[in-house]
């Protein structure tokens, strides 16, 4: 199977929605958030949401396609800073391998904050990571996990943060393509995931069976699972939230040149 047939995705719940149902009709390809900016770019799959932070450094040979993401407006519950003390009193936080935008966003944060921690890139596990430094960044399952097994150690959520900085939903993830992409495959592939999160969203039998395939996959309850998917997590990408990516991939991450969207 060629890789105009290949739709990579997040190896988290929050692509669920979209790709649970897909496998029949599509190969799948998981993998975490920054190997599939490499998987893309390498012709590994036709698109695949990958970092918001690596579309801006790839901006010259990827384009977005419009109406899909992974969103949040207010606490996104996956992308977490824990710690054994205050943010302001950190010296130093370990930053997890598998992802761009989180870690810039961090930064971010803490430079309007006027705090400048040395950081360690490491691993993604809560227990080494603070063993080795004051905070730790997690993202993903392991970030649900986490809170779950140490709520007191939550110290900020990114998405609750950058909402209540800008006013705008935070987009972690875009789907990105390639510039030379055949057209009639990225819209036959749009229409699929789309298709797919409508019937998510619209039909309650499907929707209670991926969140049931969701809860147990990362040994979570199918109530804390709906929570993630009705008030944290999202995979639309509408107009609202194209303002806060745009924001953040100007402030953020200096991107100057306007976003290359697919055009359908």
């Amino acid at each position: 199977m060629t890789w105009r047939r290949v739709l990579g995705r997040v190896s988290f719940a929050n692509c669920d929605p979209i790709f649970d149902g897909l496998e029949e009709k599509w190969k799948i390809l998981p993998a975490p958030p920054a190997w599939l900016t490499g998987h893309v770019l390498r012709k590994d799959c036709l698109t695949a949401p990958i970092p918001a932070a690596d579309y801006a450094n790839y901006c010259d040979e990827l384009q977005l396609i419009p109406g899909l993401g992974i969103v949040s407006q207010g606490d996104v519950g996956s992308v977490l800073l824990f710690g054994n003390r205050s943010i302001d009193s950190m010296r130093d936080i370990a930053l997890p391998s598998d992802s761009s935008t989180s870690k810039e966003l961090l930064k971010w944060v803490l430079k309007l904050r006027g705090l400048d921690p040395k950081f360690n890139e490491t691993g993604p596990d809560i227990d080494t990571m603070l063993n080795e430094s004051d905070g730790a960044l997690l993202i993903g399952d392991k970030a649900l996990l986490a809170a779950d097994k140490y709520p007191n150690l939550i110290k900020l959520d990114l998405g609750a943060e950058w909402t209540m900085i800008t006013g705008y939903p935070m987009v972690f993830g875009v789907f990105a393509t390639r510039k030379d992409s055949p057209i009639k495959d990225i819209i036959k592939a749009r229409q699929a995931m789309l298709n797919q999160y409508e019937n998510f969203l619209s039909n309650p039998e499907w929707q209670n069976q991926v969140i049931t395939n969701t809860a147990d996959k990362i040994g979570f309850s199918e109530s804390r699972v709906r929570q993630y998917f009705h008030t944290e997590v999202r995979n639309s990408l509408d107009d609202h939230s194209t303002k806060g990516l745009e924001l953040f991939l100007q402030e953020v991450c200096g991107m100057t040149e306007p976003i290359s969207w697919v055009k359908l």
